[in-house]
């Protein structure tokens, strides 16, 4: 059964990296609740599968043509060139995320520090969160 609660962790972060709807942290929090998981097996997975999301939303934008779309696409790409692919690291972030993926892909950045950033940004979101799970469960025991 656990292959199958991994699997379902696995799907569940991928999901929540495109723009399609998903519940990881929920997901997380409860399988690590139920103590039916390895607390850094499962965070890892969710990290892994919520990159490799957010990879995918990169290569949408590396499908995308190369054209100004008007007075947001300056403000977005002068603040992504600042920033470049280090900005990543606020991908776990509702929406924002998605579209700072898919921006990167569209402005071609190099596809090492984008994995890079993207895979920090993710295991930092959910280290955080198992963690915070995991210190509430044992203050509340």
């Amino acid at each position: 059964m656990s292959d199958w609660l991994y699997g379902s962790m696995f799907v569940s972060s991928f999901l929540s990296a495109t723009l399609l709807p998903g519940n990881s942290e929920v997901l997380l929090v409860t399988l690590l609740l139920s103590g039916k998981v390895s607390a850094p097996g499962i965070t890892v997975l969710a990290a892994a599968g919520n990159t490799l999301g957010g990879l995918t939303n990169v290569i949408i934008g590396r499908c995308l043509p190369l054209k100004q779309q008007g007075r947001w696409h300056n403000t977005a790409t002068a603040w992504l060139h600042r920033w470049g692919p280090a900005a990543l690291l606020l991908s776990w972030l509702p929406v924002i995320g998605d579209l700072l993926c898919v921006l990167a892909g569209w402005l071609r950045f190099a596809w090492l520090p984008v994995a890079f950033w993207l895979a920090v940004g993710k295991t930092l979101r959910y280290g955080v969160l198992a963690f915070a799970t995991l210190q509430g469960m044992e203050w509340w025991q």
